[in-house]
């Protein structure tokens, strides 16, 4: 096999086994999410309470046009910790089926890697659907997370 061949097929390969996510900040902790989920990320904005909404409802924002349900990714995985609450990050319609368009309110969105199948171990949460699985890094531990709207 020709060395150009044999670099189409490795590059072939690690795309293959390679996930591109998004990290970003809850807290003290970091997370993830498959970037195949986001549509946008925007900057928090004033926010409409809905009354009687579910704890995890923080409210409701004009995006574009769009009445935008915003969620509180906190309350919906248990994490603890106060943050700055700065960012928003936009779920496409397309990919988390929820009738309509919704957003995470988070601390930081801090970079978009790659992230190799070798990297992740498979989640330990029985029971629990949300969490994917738990990416090694060099010297810390990112928790991959599947978008939950409830």
């Amino acid at each position: 096999m020709a060395s150009s061949e044999r670099a189409a097929d490795a590059d072939a390969v690690s795309t293959e086994e390679t996930t591109q996510v998004l990290e970003f900040g809850l807290g003290d902790e970091t997370y993830c999410l498959d970037i195949a989920y986001i549509d946008e990320i925007v900057d928090a904005g004033d926010l409409t309470a809905i009354p009687n909404s579910p704890r995890h409802v923080e409210g409701v924002m004009d995006l574009r046009g769009k009445t935008t349900t915003i969620i509180d990714p906190k309350t919906l995985l248990g994490v603890t910790g106060t943050g700055t609450r700065e960012r928003i990050i936009v779920f496409d319609p397309d990919e988390v089926d929820d009738g309509g368009t919704v957003g995470w309110v988070v601390d930081e969105v801090f970079q978009v890697r790659d992230v190799p199948a070798d990297q992740v171990d498979e989640a330990t949460t029985a029971g629990d659907d949300s969490v994917r699985g738990i990416v090694k890094g060099d010297d810390r531990f990112v928790v991959w997370v599947e978008p939950r709207t409830e």
